[in-house]
């Protein structure tokens, strides 16, 4: 859209695909961030792919970003638009006979301005996964202004699909504040962890790899080298 945003500093979340553990690193972040007095805001401007639970349509990954959040938060402050369907949002929004309402996807980031430090702000699916009938998730990020953390599988392929889409960010413009390889599940090849993150970080400009072993988040702390991870300033990149 183009528009100018008024957004609190913070990081947009987004992924090298669906499935790789975005919710549980922006959970794992506002956890880490609050350790050190930060006040934290976390916003999914759109999600798809609901269950149902005693009757009710349910958002797992709502949920658990709205758990982070003082109770007088509500659901609608996390994510305001959500469509049953697990498909792209245009997609999911088109069998609802709706649409995906692309200035309330600004909007629900906007909100948080003045009210928190730092906002997480965590996209669906990977980079270029549609939001709209004419625009990505990429987009979003360009205009809410926001530095990217991409998270990609731990795994077999994950050099390809990291690099793909941290070239598709800075073919666009945007910034990548880090790379988070998360071991989503358990990894039988324990070369892995070490090969993965030092043939990405040979590639991607001095862009801090992080990797997060399975079900442990202190990996959030430091780099694959060691080196500790300033978020704040990640933030600010």
């Amino acid at each position: 859209m183009g528009e100018t945003q008024h957004v609190p500093q913070g990081l947009f979340i987004t992924g090298t695909d669906t499935g790789v553990g975005k919710t549980w690193i922006t959970v794992e972040l506002v956890r880490l961030l609050r350790e050190t007095g930060t006040t934290v805001g976390v916003v999914k401007p759109v999600a798809s792919g609901a269950q149902e639970r005693d009757g009710e349509l349910v958002w797992d990954d709502i949920e658990r970003l709205a758990e982070m959040l003082p109770p007088d938060i509500g659901i609608e402050r996390v994510c305001p638009q959500r469509f049953r369907a697990p498909l792209a949002p245009p997609v999911a929004a088109r069998l609802e006979h709706r649409t995906v309402d692309a200035a309330l996807l600004r909007s629900a980031a906007n909100w948080w301005h003045g009210r928190v430090d730092l906002l997480l702000v965590e996209g669906v699916g990977g980079l270029l996964c549609p939001l709209t009938d004419s625009e990505t998730v990429a987009d979003l990020a360009r205009d809410l202004n926001l530095p990217l953390v991409i998270v990609g599988r731990l795994g077999l392929g994950t050099i390809n699909h990291t690099l793909l889409t941290f070239e598709a960010a800075e073919a666009r413009g945007l910034t990548v504040a880090a790379i988070v390889l998360n071991e989503a599940e358990p990894v039988a090849d324990q070369n892995l962890r070490a090969t993965n993150p030092a043939e990405i970080a040979a590639r991607t400009a001095g862009v801090p790899v992080i990797v997060v072993e399975h079900g442990s988040p202190a990996g959030l702390r430091c780099d694959h080298r060691g080196r500790t991870i300033d978020w704040h300033a990640a933030a600010r990149a």
